[in-house]
């Protein structure tokens, strides 16, 4: 059982009539797209990064993987949380990717539940960390409101983030082995979580009470609101999710 763990990682899907250039005649055909950066530091790390379509049975494939990495992108939808359906917009996200996407929520929601109850680790990034809080049964924050800290950077990815994104850690967490009592992070969200789901705890907060990080006691489980993949340095989460995935692995029978 020495091979590298195997680490599932989630992307979007969308039309190529998005692609400047495209041949009209494949308009209305899909892609799977997915940030690079995951798949390129997972294996740095250690990791065997492999792509997973909507198509991708969630329990299946969680008798397979040693990990999972649920990435950022789109809202969650509110049906999912409780939310207000108002905020919707009734347009195919297959020709917005901006725009909430019902099948990627149902995909990710699925394949978060599928790992936690295979005991496989979990990190959840940005969105990522959303889906995971939504699929124990918690909530979100709609739109944050204005404040001194900034939780939509206007920088340039890849970056480190800028002094007034400052996240502070709780003693004793996963986060804080990691990071330390501090770490200063990117942010690219107008969403957070709001009320925990069933087990989860805060353990990382920026300065105006926004929630950071958490993580579900007992279990590999870690969700992270800022990008880590997008971080200039290397950042320990994603080093995290494959020691982690490594470990658990070596455990099995």
């Amino acid at each position: 059982m020495n091979a590298r763990p195997l680490i599932g990682i989630t992307g979007r899907r969308f039309r190529l009539e998005l692609i400047k250039g495209v041949d009209e005649r494949y308009g209305d055909r899909c892609l799977d797209s997915y940030m690079s950066d995951f798949a390129s530091r997972i294996a740095h790390a250690g990791g065997l990064p492999v792509h997973l379509s909507y198509d991708t049975d969630a329990t299946e494939i969680c008798l397979q993987l040693s990990g999972v990495v649920i990435t950022g992108g789109q809202d969650v939808h509110p049906a999912f949380w409780g939310g207000d359906p108002g905020v919707v917009r009734d347009v195919d996200p297959r020709t917005d990717p901006m725009v909430h996407d019902r099948a990627r929520d149902e995909y990710e929601l699925a394949l978060a539940r599928a790992a936690l109850e295979a005991g496989i680790p979990i990190l959840g990034v940005c969105r990522g960390m959303q889906v995971l809080n939504v699929a124990l049964g918690g909530t979100l924050v709609a739109d944050l409101p204005a404040g001194p800290v900034s939780h939509l950077s206007a920088e340039t990815a890849p970056t480190d983030g800028t002094a007034d994104h400052l996240v502070s850690f709780e003693k004793g967490s996963i986060a804080a082995g990691l990071f330390g009592e501090h770490a200063m992070t990117n942010s690219w969200h107008h969403q957070a979580v709001d009320h925990c789901g069933t087990g989860l705890v805060v353990t990382g907060r920026t300065s105006d009470g926004v929630i950071e990080a958490v993580e579900l006691p007992g279990a590999p489980v870690l969700g992270v609101q800022w990008h880590p993949e997008w971080m200039k340095s290397e950042d320990p989460a994603m080093t995290w999710i494959v020691q982690a995935a490594a470990k658990r692995r070596r455990s099995l029978p």
